[in-house]
């Protein structure tokens, strides 16, 4: 079986700990993957891209400084070997212009972060399963 990953980014570092907690403790624990900024987010993917273990998703913090996660997005579906990689939304930002411009960015999913640790935690498992155990995705070579 091979080897489950995500990449996790997000500048908060309080937010980081706690997903990767919340992780830590998910059926079929993936290997996470973690950035800081937008432009280390890239740095990975193209390092993972090209050792051929890019991850099953990217969970992608919106309101980041420098980059933000629109504009990561926007790097991800430009560049090749990185378009199709599944990136989920994991932002505190409920705001419908938000929401919708994420999507029309190309963005997977959208998931408002829940202010409680174990609703966190359950929407983090929760991605976490569908993205690493049940969805199937097509592979690059």
């Amino acid at each position: 079986m091979n080897t489950r990953r995500i990449l996790l980014v997000d500048d908060n570092h309080n937010d980081l700990e706690l997903a990767l907690t919340a992780l830590d403790e998910a059926p079929g624990r993936p290997e996470v993957l973690v950035a800081s900024s937008g432009a280390a987010a890239l740095s990975v993917l193209r390092e993972a891209r090209e050792a051929g273990t890019l991850p099953d998703v990217v969970l992608l913090d919106l309101k980041m400084p420098q980059m933000d996660g629109l504009a990561v997005l926007d790097a991800i579906r430009a560049e090749p070997g990185l378009q199709g990689l599944p990136v989920v939304m994991l932002t505190t930002s409920g705001e419908g212009r938000d929401i919708r411009a994420c999507y029309a960015h190309g963005a997977s999913g959208y998931v408002v972060k829940p202010l409680d640790f174990t609703q966190f935690r359950e929407a983090l498992r929760t991605i976490q399963a569908f993205w690493t155990l049940l969805n199937r995705a097509p592979r690059t070579s």
